[in-house]
């Protein structure tokens, strides 16, 4: 929908006039690879509508953060394009997240339509890997109060903030109903190296084909945080640090044990990762091409482990008077030297760390 004679004079100047300094907020002209572009519900509405989705652009040129981009269009005021970057100390840190916004036809009566570009991912419970975004504030999800969309005050500001607030949060686990509250535990613990794979994936996905006027942004983006998020992918790979909670150095809380699934998704990414990087002209000295991982979790030798147990079993009837006579054979001689090893420390407790390792 073309914007009127009388709404082209609200439309908003950029405020900056610096060379190569991409915008928060800007008009562009193509919108063919929008989700919504095939949308006719939003054309109508005439001059109300219009008057009202210029107020939004403004506001957008005004208020937007540091860490969030929109993209409106010359010839389709009713489409918006917003990319929300994953803050830090969250699964999402150092990662482009898009959306695209459609107003409806009597818009603000409805709240807008968003569309999460996901490239078939799920890297978040409100955020499916159809695209469909569920937020009570979108009326996508029930709502109490000023948590549901009030035409009267609700913004696409507040939607973007909401979702890179509520929705890209440090702990996403807890956004599925039913889950609890209890923050920090084992689960949600595994379920952030879950998301922090699928925002790896995401990452190379976007840097093959980004969206249309974002393409230079998305390059420059993870070209500049190329080392943080391969540093990162090493960090937790080594449980040298918890999800999400790399600062650019080797300090932080550690992981006991990480999950081989995830270790394994980490080596599989970084190679991928680090050419994709590489692609963009990122400045990768001193990282390796591939990621090495630290050896955590030896393999036990199972035929040695299960010598130790019975070996263990006989002394334990010999204690109890299980064993039969009690005069002391040449091979009871030799099982009770070795059991004397077992209480020396040394090769017994050698035995129960692998027995402990196999049965785990």
């Amino acid at each position: 929908m073309a914007p009127s004679s009388s709404s082209s004079s609200v439309t908003p100047k950029t405020t900056t006039s610096k060379p190569n300094v991409f915008k928060r907020f800007d008009v562009v002209s193509d919108h063919s690879d929008h989700h919504y572009v095939n949308n006719k519900n939003g054309c109508g509405g005439g001059g109300r509508v219009q008057k009202k989705i210029m107020q939004e652009w403004k506001i957008l040129e005004k208020h937007l953060p540091d860490s969030i981009y929109v993209r409106a269009y010359e010839t389709r005021i009713d489409l918006l394009r917003a990319v929300v970057v994953g803050a830090s100390g969250t699964p999402y840190h150092d990662a482009l997240f898009f959306f695209d916004i459609a107003f409806p036809s009597d818009y603000p009566t409805h709240p807008p339509e968003v569309h999460y570009r996901s490239f078939g991912l799920r890297p978040n419970p409100n955020l499916y890997a159809s695209g469909y975004v569920c937020l009570s504030l979108l009326n996508t999800w029930p709502g109490k109060g000023k948590e549901k969309w009030d035409p009267s005050q609700s913004t696409i500001l507040q939607v973007l903030v909401s979702i890179q607030g509520l929705v890209l949060n440090k702990e996403p686990y807890f956004n599925e109903p039913g889950t609890g509250n209890r923050f920090g535990c084992e689960a949600s613990r595994a379920y952030n190296e879950k998301v922090f794979v699928l925002t790896c994936k995401t990452t190379l996905y976007l840097l093959s084909r980004a969206p249309l006027n974002f393409k230079a942004f998305t390059a420059a983006f993870y070209r500049q945080r190329a080392g943080v998020i391969l540093r990162a992918c090493r960090a937790y790979a080594n449980g040298r640090v918890v999800v999400g909670h790399y600062k650019d150095e080797d300090a932080g809380v550690a992981v006991p044990k990480v999950k081989r699934k995830f270790v394994a998704s980490m080596v599989e990414l970084y190679p991928q990762l680090f050419k994709a990087f590489q692609g963009t002209g990122a400045s990768l000295e001193g990282l390796l091409e591939h990621l090495t991982v630290e050896t955590r979790y030896p393999a036990p030798s199972k035929p040695r482990g299960k010598c130790i147990v019975k070996r263990a079993f006989d002394r334990l009837k010999t204690i109890l008077g299980l064993g039969g006579s009690k005069k002391k054979t040449k091979e009871g001689e030799e099982n009770e030297n070795s059991n004397n090893k077992n209480d020396d420390g040394t090769k017994g407790n050698a035995g129960v760390a692998a027995t402990a390792a196999a049965a785990d």
